[in-house]
């Protein structure tokens, strides 16, 4: 059944090869991003380009997850092009490198703004048009930095997304008996194919961060460069749009709530069993087991 997809963050990387994968599969997907009149234009073009080539219907909104009046537009104009909205996939999202201390408190509320309250308009906007038909499906793209091995200098990134899986995990609950899914995508470390490292913010207290460097010398080299060494060479970052497109093709009720794409295997996978283990424990134990399905 053709669904109409709307992902946040689409301009590149794992947004595009998701709206991509998509379209491919016969969905109507909405590959949103900001400045689409400006800077954003080439990756309009190329979502129309690749739309027009493959014959799918792949289309570019705006959509600047840090603007709640942006949000609802977005919202608003699919809902008046087609009366419904299937599917959300939160992808927006912006990394930062440096020692945790050199950013400033508004630097690393920044981080939290794109990677956490972005997911909240978007879900403001778009939730009461899911829970009126009673029918949905939300996915997460997480990271297995929320849980697994997280090394250094990626600090304020990797507090903001695990603030967004804990999000993810209160709001499935909370939608379930509204019979709206939820589904968490756990990518793990990709240090190719993306343009996370490339386009990752930097501290602006250079004194601050130069001191770190003394002791330091060298380690953000070092923490790309093994990262890249643990992924096996065939690591492919398109296996996370495909697994996305696994989870929206299945039957509603049937997808999975935790799913892990993890070349580098940095341990998350072993933690999140645990942590969801024990929360299905204890809705069943508070006798509130039907939360953790969708009605």
């Amino acid at each position: 059944m053709n669904k109409i997809i709307l992902i946040t963050g689409a301009s590149s990387g794992f947004g595009a090869l998701t709206a991509r994968a998509l379209s491919d599969a016969g969905h109507t997907v909405y590959a949103s991003m900001r400045q689409t009149g400006g800077s954003g234009a080439p990756h309009v073009a190329e979502a129309a380009a690749y739309a027009a080539e493959h014959g799918v219907d792949l289309r570019a909104i705006e959509l600047d997850v840090l603007s709640q009046e942006s949000a609802d537009a977005a919202v608003a104009a699919i809902i008046a092009e087609h009366g419904r909205i299937d599917v959300i996939v939160h992808n927006a999202g912006h990394m930062v490198l440096g020692p945790t201390e050199a950013f400033t408190p508004e630097e690393i509320a920044h981080v939290y703004d794109v990677n956490v309250l972005g997911t909240q308009r978007v879900n403001r906007a778009a939730l009461p048009h899911l829970r009126a038909r009673g029918h949905g499906l939300l996915v997460w793209n997480s990271s297995s930095s929320a849980r697994g091995g997280t090394p250094p200098y990626l600090g304020p990134y990797f507090a903001a997304k695990a603030a967004m899986d804990s999000l993810a995990v209160g709001y499935a609950a909370e939608l379930a008996r509204f019979g709206i899914e939820t589904s968490i995508v756990v990518p793990g470390a990709f240090t190719s194919g993306t343009n996370h490292f490339a386009h990752a913010g930097h501290p602006a207290d250079k004194e601050t961060a130069g001191a770190y460097e003394e002791h330091y010398a060298g380690l953000l080299d070092q923490v790309g460069q093994r990262l890249a060494a643990l992924a096996p060479p065939d690591a492919d970052v398109s296996e996370v749009a495909e697994e996305i497109v696994r989870i929206v093709d299945l039957p509603h009720g049937k997808r999975p709530f935790r799913v892990h794409i993890d070349p580098a295997d940095d341990g998350a996978e072993v933690v999140n069993a645990v942590g969801d283990r024990i929360r299905a424990e204890f809705y069943r134990r508070i006798g509130m087991e039907d939360l953790l399905s969708p009605r």
